[in-house]
């Protein structure tokens, strides 16, 4: 049975002063069948997410998950509708009403947008709604590939198993991996560069290996204000 306290823990924090003795004992008596009223109230604490926004009443939403709870059973509208508002359903046999009307009332009410709302929680992923199906097809394939006749029909059964049960594929991770070159690699790369070209001018020059080996990393401009000293050859 469902409480004042359950009731507003499962309930959006704003909703809260609106939960009274009656609305709870309202919400326990739904249906005097028990597995049915049991059923409703597991619902109302589980799709209470559909109110967060406060833009319905509460005893809207009590309704609104008792039909869907209903609709859940298997009943169809207009027996959900009956048993979600048994006063209001026969005010209306009583007031004459023909099937025609009685039918568009519920019509009405089943698009209503509260109800479409808790219903879309109740909605299950149909690969696991069919999955006693699914694996029967597997087994039918299974059956065919190892035991038809055609040798065509065994081939598309072992085909379909293949394409259907085959290990999902692993994402590859692309990396990019070039090499962004820096300002500081570069300038680098230039100084080298004029090095060489340097030490090439002083070897055609005649200076000695020894002399060029010992010289500084400088720039192209350095290295024409540079003074280039020959140390003594021993020997």
């Amino acid at each position: 049975m469902l409480t004042i306290e359950s009731v507003k823990s499962a309930l959006p924090a704003q909703l809260n002063t609106n939960v009274s003795q009656d609305m709870v004992d309202q919400l326990n008596n739904l249906s005097t069948d028990p597995e049915a009223a049991r059923v409703m109230r597991d619902n109302f604490i589980s799709y209470t997410n559909v109110m967060k926004d406060g833009k319905f009443k509460l005893d809207d939403y009590v309704h609104a998950v008792a039909y869907v709870s209903y609709k859940m059973m298997g009943y169809n509208n207009r027996e959900s509708y009956s048993r979600t508002f048994p006063g209001r359903y026969q005010n209306l046999i009583a007031a004459g009403k023909t099937d025609k009307d009685i039918s568009s009332y519920v019509a009405a009410y089943n698009k209503n947008k509260l109800v479409n709302l808790v219903l879309e929680q109740t909605l299950i992923p149909v690969h696991v709604l069919n999955q006693d199906v699914y694996q029967k097809a597997i087994n039918t394939q299974a059956d065919l590939m190892l035991n038809a006749k055609s040798e065509k029909v065994r081939a598309d059964a072992a085909n379909s198993l293949l394409t259907h049960l085959k290990k999902p594929e692993s994402k590859a991770v692309e990396l990019d991996i070039n090499v962004k070159e820096s300002e500081g690699l570069r300038d680098l790369k230039d100084t080298l560069q004029e090095m060489a070209k340097a030490q090439q001018e002083m070897i055609e020059g005649g200076s000695s290996t020894k002399t060029i080996a010992h010289q500084p990393l400088v720039r192209s401009n350095d290295v024409e204000d540079a003074e280039i000293v020959e140390e003594p050859v021993d020997g």
